[in-house]
């Protein structure tokens, strides 16, 4: 519990920086900004007819293919004006489907939606992937160009993604041999678990989400929608590469709450756009609440990039705790990447034995990151989306600029370095803020290049002291 001396710290700091807030029960510090109010879906489809796949023909025995009978189901319900399609307790096996206009699905207790191991039952679509629009798999359940929707229930959606999993690594075998790892997970094509996009009033309740083959759910190009209450558990049968948690990407008016995730890669992640298509396509991910929500294992808690070409601006994210999870907060992109990321407020976060609590990095995973093409081949005779990863950046438009972000009330134990931040000669990270923020680990760490930081009861524990380096107004 905050104790009245570091409340004080808190209003006095608040009030200095502009922030407006509340506090609750002397425990929690929360902006209180006018946009807060607006985000999440407006309306939940609430039609009272419902439909049972079953009577479509779908057989919960985890052996028929059910896809045509489920898609019939949701077709039927948005063809009458909306409705719930739900099932019958058993194990449904399914390629990708796709919810419509005022259309509920609902997944009761006792079903399970199981994906097809085989790529080809996903319907191929115009999407982004990873910052690059591009053709690729379907997600398993897809809601896209589409108003008032919804999914829910106590249900488990279960990607079965292990095979798409071996897939990537085997690849990665080959392509990391020819220099290709900025390619690979472009050219491994593997479904999500759930995808919304380029939708508006959108409602993703309380269901289960396992073993995606790759990101578990996808907000994407979209406005309005409310994730609360959802459970994502991907790490079965190991842990898949870039199974991220929830993903948000180019969307405004986002509402995540209530909910818990352990995955391999970013737990809560903000994203914009990669590099020249991301800097063409220039939409920002913006007005975002994260909040009441766990991390166990994943490689973020919370996560600004790596894909930031839009810009990631108007963020709130508090009551967040990580548990064991690889990083907790932090902030990625590169140097062709370009966008800004600004005016993030991340309050009322503890992280027990978070590796890394705090990470910056702005010349992250080249070997990823920077598309290079290796000698032998024939640039005319190169897919498109390869073609879009190797169009050069203008320089002027490829620095990415972090900027006023705003740290209160956090808290790390048990970590292994507190602090990573490194930004760029030609882009400082300016104007963070600390208040009421304490981290304990091993290691201190480092700060390079950074400008004009505050501080306000704020201490490190480690064994070490902190490193400052190329940096301009960053003192304890």
């Amino acid at each position: 519990m905050i104790n009245f001396k570091t409340l004080r710290y808190i209003t006095l700091f608040a009030i200095t920086i502009g922030i407006p807030f509340h506090i609750c029960a002397l425990s929690e510090y929360i902006p209180d900004f006018p946009w807060m109010k607006n985000v999440g879906a407006k309306t939940f489809p609430i039609q009272p007819a419902i439909y049972n796949a079953c009577d479509f023909g779908a057989k919960g025995d985890a052996v028929e293919m059910n896809t045509a009978a489920i898609q019939a189901a949701l077709d039927e319900a948005e063809k009458a004006g909306g409705g719930m399609v739900t099932f019958n307790p058993g194990i449904y096996l399914t390629g990708s489907i796709f919810v419509g206009n005022n259309v509920h699905l609902n997944i009761p207790k006792g079903t399970m939606l199981v994906g097809s191991q085989n790529i080809a039952d996903y319907q191929r679509i115009e999407t982004r992937v990873a910052g690059v629009e591009i053709e690729w798999p379907a997600a398993l359940v897809n809601i896209i160009g589409k108003k008032n929707a919804a999914i829910s229930g106590d249900g488990v959606i279960h990607g079965r993604g292990k095979v798409f999993w071996d897939k990537y690594w085997e690849m990665r075998k080959e392509y990391d041999s020819k220099g290709l790892r900025w390619i690979v997970d472009y050219d491994c094509e593997r479904p999500r678990g759930i995808l919304v996009s380029e939708c508006e009033n959108i409602t993703i309740k309380d269901i289960v989400v396992y073993q995606p083959g790759f990101w578990s759910l996808h907000i994407l190009y979209s406005k309005y929608v409310t994730v609360d209450g959802v459970i994502i558990s991907n790490n079965i049968e190991g842990r898949g590469p870039s199974t991220d948690g929830i993903d948000i990407d180019s969307s405004e008016f986002i509402l995540v709450q209530n909910s818990n995730i352990n995955c391999n890669d970013d737990n809560f992640c903000l994203k914009a756009g990669r590099d020249s298509d991301g800097l063409r396509v220039n939409r920002p991910c913006q007005y975002i609440v994260i909040r009441n929500c766990i991390a166990g294992h994943g490689d973020g808690l919370f996560t600004c990039g790596s894909e930031t070409s839009g810009g990631i601006r108007h963020v709130v994210a508090y009551n967040m705790k990580g548990i064991g999870t690889k990083y907790g907060l932090r902030f990625k992109s590169t140097s062709q990447r370009g966008g800004t990321i600004e005016d993030i407020f991340l309050c009322n976060i503890k992280m027990i034995g978070v590796r890394d609590p705090f990470v910056v990095d702005l010349n992250w995973h080249p070997a990823y990151s920077t598309a290079k093409l290796p000698d032998g081949y024939d640039e005319k005779q190169l897919p498109p989306h390869w073609k879009k990863m190797l169009d050069p950046v203008d320089p002027t438009r490829g620095i990415p600029k972090f900027r006023n972000i705003h740290f209160m009330n956090v808290h790390a134990r048990d970590a292994e370095t507190c602090i990573k931040v490194a930004g760029l000669k030609e882009s400082t990270l300016d104007n963070f803020s600390f208040c009421n923020v304490s981290f304990k680990g091993k290691n201190a760490g480092k700060i390079s290049w950074a400008k004009n930081w505050k501080f306000e009861n704020f201490s490190i524990e480690a064994n070490n002291e902190i490193i400052i380096e190329n940096s301009v107004g960053v003192t304890f």
